[in-house]
């Protein structure tokens, strides 16, 4: 039997550049009422890349954590922007890698108990070098690294970032 959640009314709390949040009240299945405290996002694009045998990942300082982490490149969607254009425009100004050619490896949700993000997930082994093109408030430092080396760094919790560790899963599963 499908389980089903109905909204009787969507609140904004508050309306960002980013996010966007609700506090909804909902009918749960047996008629009770509750609440739903729910992130609307766009979206975002995450791409793995080899180069000459090595995965570009890029380390940056992420404020909710206070540290520098290791991720693919990554990022979201404008309002109405297709993801397979977003994941060439992220992967070429992230790290200077141009693509023209994008392989679909699906999505993801990266936190489903509060978010409706989607985050799409890429491959590309067809890229050209050319110029890093950072967003004003970007600081990123590009690395390269062997799937094997980066497999190592998810068993030891160097990378933590969800939609890293399942995208190079999935690519690891893909050519296994």
């Amino acid at each position: 039997m499908k389980k089903e959640e109905k909204t009787i009314k969507s609140n904004l709390v508050f309306d960002g550049k980013v996010l966007h949040v609700y506090n909804d009240e909902i009918a749960l299945e047996d008629g009770r009422k509750s609440t739903r405290e729910i992130i609307r996002h766009n979206g975002g694009v995450c791409v793995l890349a080899l180069v000459d045998g090595k995965i570009p990942l890029v380390k940056q300082f992420r404020y909710a954590y206070k540290k520098e982490m290791f991720e693919l490149p990554a990022g979201k969607l404008e309002k109405g922007e297709d993801s397979y254009t977003a994941g060439i425009r992220e992967l070429e100004e992230e790290t200077g890698l141009k693509t023209e050619s994008l392989v679909d490896f699906g999505f993801m949700y990266p936190s489903p108990g509060y978010t409706d993000e989607i985050i799409h997930l890429y491959f590309t082994d067809k890229v050209t070098k050319t110029k890093m093109h950072l967003d004003f408030d970007e600081n990123i430092d590009v690395y390269y690294f062997s799937l094997n080396e980066i497999l190592e760094m998810i068993a030891n919790n160097e990378i933590n970032d969800a939609k890293t560790v399942f995208l190079v899963l999935k690519y690891y599963q893909s050519i296994k």
